[in-house]
């Protein structure tokens, strides 16, 4: 996957939020934003395919311990378009993290149990826009 933007010492602490928006490509296959301590610690590995390991317009999300995997977590509601914009806004709580996504909403648990989350990525094919934090 093409790496994008990297951002590090966000400082997002429950209550706040993270915006991202920007333009999937006309053939794109998936992307990832990665939402965490550091690169090793993610608390949310968000990851919309659209045709990729087997899985078609579905929303894998997932988190990762250094080089461990959790158990992956999929919606099956899919409003992403190739070609289109994306903006996706990212709710930190006490112990999950809202995905706001065009007409739909849902939650991932902080398995990490992080407390700040500083780390953020996008991956693959999505080119960043705009990035806001509140």
């Amino acid at each position: 996957l093409l790496q994008g933007p990297v951002c590090t010492n966000l400082g997002l602490k429950p209550g706040q939020r993270l915006t991202v928006k920007g333009k999937i490509a006309p053939n794109a296959k998936s992307f990832v934003m990665n939402l965490g301590e550091d690169a090793t610690l993610l608390g949310l590995h968000f990851n919309p395919r659209f045709d990729a390991h087997g899985d078609v317009n579905t929303i894998v999300c997932n988190s990762k311990k250094v080089e461990e995997w959790g158990a992956e977590h999929r919606e099956t509601v899919f409003p992403f378009q190739k070609g289109g914009t994306a903006e996706i806004t990212f709710s930190v709580n006490q112990n999950d993290v809202t995905v706001h996504l065009p007409g739909h909403q849902f939650t991932f648990p902080n398995r990490l149990n992080l407390s700040v989350f500083d780390y953020f990525d996008t991956q693959g094919d999505f080119t960043l826009q705009s990035l806001s934090w509140e």
